[in-house]
């Protein structure tokens, strides 16, 4: 059976040293600013614990459906943290985005 929930994650580098103050802030205000928009679920914030890719940190949350997907990318909260905070501190990131596709003989 399929999750229609959808994970969308990013994983990121900053501008700034890892761990530092300002990654610190960085992290901690964006979270405080995402999960302030409406349908966001189950927000977490990510340390790399591997040298097997480039990046330092993650952000990671759901969506039930497209619809709540689709309006959070579209939401002015979204739209201003993108072109304010996130083009300005981000210096490289991959987004994925999914459906969960449970594993055979699980009840999920």
């Amino acid at each position: 059976m399929m999750n229609t929930n959808i994970a969308h994650t990013v994983f990121f580098k900053l501008r700034f040293a890892p761990q530092s103050a300002e990654a610190e802030t960085f992290l901690h205000s964006s979270a405080s600013t995402l999960t302030e928009i409406p349908n966001v679920l189950h927000f977490q914030v990510l340390k790399q614990q591997s040298g097997k890719n480039p990046y330092d940190y993650g952000f990671y949350m759901e969506f039930a459906n497209q619809a709540d997907y689709d309006s959070y990318n579209v939401h002015p909260v979204h739209v201003q943290y993108v072109e304010e905070v996130w083009k300005r501190d981000v210096t490289d990131f991959q987004e994925i985005d999914y459906t969960v596709i449970a594993a055979p003989g699980s009840s999920r």
